[in-house]
């Protein structure tokens, strides 16, 4: 299954049924695991930890140095889960610091023209656009969907079943379950199909609404919006997601920043 146009060196770690078509490039510190795809012009970089049925279309380049003035050359890795279609041409950088990684989860579709920087933490079942561009230190959490041309600068998080426009550049963390659109970016309301398509009956997105109501319609800061959440919205696993979100935010969200 591994064409012998193929570059593969004898040190890589090489699962069962993996087919490597021509041209492809794998260096020595690789990992694939079972029933992967490497398609033509693929170049697997030392340092990337692929596990089973992955779809990797041409010219994509995975474990690339790190465009970043602090890396010094360590080994540093990537590490990318189970079951994703990665197309063509995507570029994802390895980790900048040996105690870090670059990490992709499982079963998300990368489309053609993304690049994923240095420690970027991708999560399950996320979409990203085609030419969407992902800086480094930022977080995704689960089934996210970012539409094409999308710019996501440095340390930046994205929080689950959200879902941001085309164009938009994101410089602030975007909350759980909403729709994000317009530069600068806003909140668009609720992200309603994918939380219907997650069995988030109406009472519970009810609830969501409520909660960023607080958070966007009032000026308060975001600790005020926390409390008035906790006070006025019934808890639930939705609720307790958003409060956990913005507690944590470093940045502040779109919209509205940490003093306001």
């Amino acid at each position: 299954m591994i064409s012998d146009k193929a570059v593969v060196s004898p040190k890589a770690k090489i699962g069962q049924n993996v087919t490597i078509f021509p041209f492809a490039y794998i260096e020595d510190d690789v990992v694939i695991g079972d029933d992967c795809i490497i398609y033509p012009y693929v170049s697997v970089m030392n340092g990337t930890r692929m596990g089973r049925g992955n779809k990797i279309h041409q010219n994509t380049v995975l474990g690339a140095i790190p465009q970043d003035f602090n890396y010094r050359g360590e080994a540093t890795t990537l590490v990318i889960g189970n079951d994703n279609i990665i197309r063509e041409n995507v570029v994802i950088n390895r980790a900048t610091f040996a105690t870090g990684e670059t990490r992709i989860g499982d079963s998300n579709f990368i489309m053609e023209g993304v690049h994923i920087s240095h420690d970027a933490h991708i999560g399950h079942r996320c979409v990203f656009g085609y030419g969407t561009k992902i800086a480094g230190d930022t977080e995704f959490q689960n089934a996210v969907i970012l539409s094409s041309n999308v710019i996501i600068n440095p340390g930046c998080r994205v929080g689950v079943g959200s879902m941001i426009s085309s164009g938009c550049r994101v410089s602030y963390d975007v909350p759980p379950y909403i729709v994000a659109d317009g530069n600068p970016v806003v909140y668009g309301g609720l992200n309603e199909k994918i939380l219907t398509n997650n069995g988030v009956d109406d009472k519970a997105q009810h609830h969501i609404s409520n909660a960023y109501r607080l958070v966007f319609h009032g000026k308060t800061a975001i600790n005020d919006d926390i409390l008035q959440i906790r006070e006025q919205i019934p808890e639930g696993k939705e609720i307790n997601n958003i409060v956990e979100f913005l507690s944590t935010t470093r940045l502040g969200i779109i919209g509205k920043i940490i003093g306001e």
